[in-house]
């Protein structure tokens, strides 16, 4: 009887412990698995999307900027999923996208999100930029970045940069990503594709960090 009871209880203990980590209809958490891909964002999302790829296209076709092609980063969109968008401006269509950083607003760790434009404030900066020069700093390939709103008016003076670092990974993933302190931070492998459209572009390339209307995802 005594042995009857211990089995029944290291049974009803593990079913417990297994509904603990899977939950039904739910996927289990993988830290290295891939999320869904950004082309299966929400509409809202990819309604957005092109609603600043247009904005964009007329932004550049009338200050002379590459009207080809832009880059846009939705800071809606969690910071584990691409959110960083090269945006084909003549065909209307994304040709690559990647996971990229968002400032912590120099907290060890910002929850949801925050911007800023004051110098020093480690934040991240909304609005449009415009792609600079290209040179080697503490991270390697970096391009400085020139703020074109009042909202990113000192990014220049705040050492805002498009650079990438080692802890940005290459694909999507379920759990959040490092922090930066207000640079657009992208993984390795992804500034080496952004770097072919900068570097070949006779023309200044812009960038537009935004955020979609509805409340971020914070997680």
């Amino acid at each position: 009887m005594l042995r009857f009871l211990l089995a029944l209880l290291i049974c009803t203990g593990g079913f417990f412990i297994i509904q603990s980590v899977y939950h039904p209809g739910k996927k289990a958490i993988s830290f290295n698995k891939t999320k869904t891909p950004a082309s299966e964002a929400p509409d809202l999302i990819s309604i957005a999307l092109k609603q600043k790829a247009a904005e964009a296209k007329a932004f550049a076709n009338t200050h002379h900027y590459n009207n080809s092609v832009c880059f846009l980063v939705d800071m809606k969109i969690r910071s584990g999923q691409n959110r960083f968008f090269v945006y084909d401006l003549s065909k209307n269509k994304v040709l690559k996208s990647g996971v990229v950083t968002h400032g912590r607003c120099n907290e060890r760790w910002l929850e949801g999100r925050r911007y800023g434009n004051d110098p020093g404030c480690g934040c991240t900066s909304l609005g449009r930029y415009r792609i600079g020069a290209s040179y080697n700093g503490r991270f390697g390939l970096a391009y400085k970045l020139y703020g074109l709103d009042s909202t990113n008016s000192n990014a220049f003076q705040r050492f805002v940069v498009l650079h990438s670092h080692a802890c940005v990974p290459e694909t999507e993933v379920y759990n959040e990503v490092c922090q930066s302190d207000g640079c657009p931070t992208v993984a390795p492998g992804f500034l080496q594709q952004l770097r072919t459209y900068i570097d070949h572009s006779e023309k200044p390339v812009l960038l537009w960090i935004y955020e979609s209307q509805e409340k971020a995802d914070s997680r």
